[in-house]
């Protein structure tokens, strides 16, 4: 079962899963430890291949094995090889794409937030993510620049009604002169 939980999380869209919560605390110490073996395996010097590779092997083991019969299958003439499994194409994403992103981050790389209680059965519900994905990480972005359009917006709204009050006041006393 966690097995199927992992994969179901490094291989969802959005990096993020609703299940229940006895089921969220159970899963996220199992997918830190897979994923801090593909951020081990990204911080290797250069030709570490074995050890990567014994890294990679170990982290095999949090998920399904992939098709047994590719290989039979592969070497027919005219067949298509049948479709990867989801544990190997977890694993492709956690050595190439999530060990790259968590590599300067010591741990912590899931989140549990609580839903609340299903209809029915009354059992809790968690969301369980993997934290800094690339929808946080874009509404990050997005906040920062706000908060520095209004910053800059502010700063130049009161240096315009100095100089807006100003250049009025210039002009009033000038069309009061031009009429005496």
């Amino acid at each position: 079962m966690l097995r199927n939980l992992a994969t179901s999380l490094i291989n969802a869209k959005e990096e993020r899963i609703v299940t229940t919560l006895p089921k969220a605390k159970e899963l996220r110490p199992f997918v830190e430890r897979a994923i801090t073996l593909s951020r081990q395996a990204q911080v290797l010097p250069e030709g570490a291949e074995g050890r990567a590779l014994h890294l990679r092997r170990q982290a095999a083991g949090f998920f399904h094995a992939g098709n047994m019969t590719a290989a039979t299958l592969g070497s027919k003439r005219g067949q298509a090889r049948p479709e990867r499994t989801a544990g190997v194409a977890a694993l492709r994403r956690l050595f190439s794409e999530l060990g790259e992103r968590y590599k300067d981050r010591p741990g912590g790389y899931t989140r549990i937030l609580k839903l609340g209680h299903r209809e029915g059965d009354r059992a809790e519900l968690a969301i369980i993510e993997l934290v800094d994905n690339p929808r946080e990480v874009e509404a990050r972005e997005a906040d920062k620049k706000r908060k520095a359009a209004a910053t800059k917006k502010k700063g130049s709204g009161s240096k315009k009604s100095k100089a807006e009050s100003k250049t009025s006041a210039d002009a009033d006393a000038s069309s009061t002169a031009d009429e005496s």
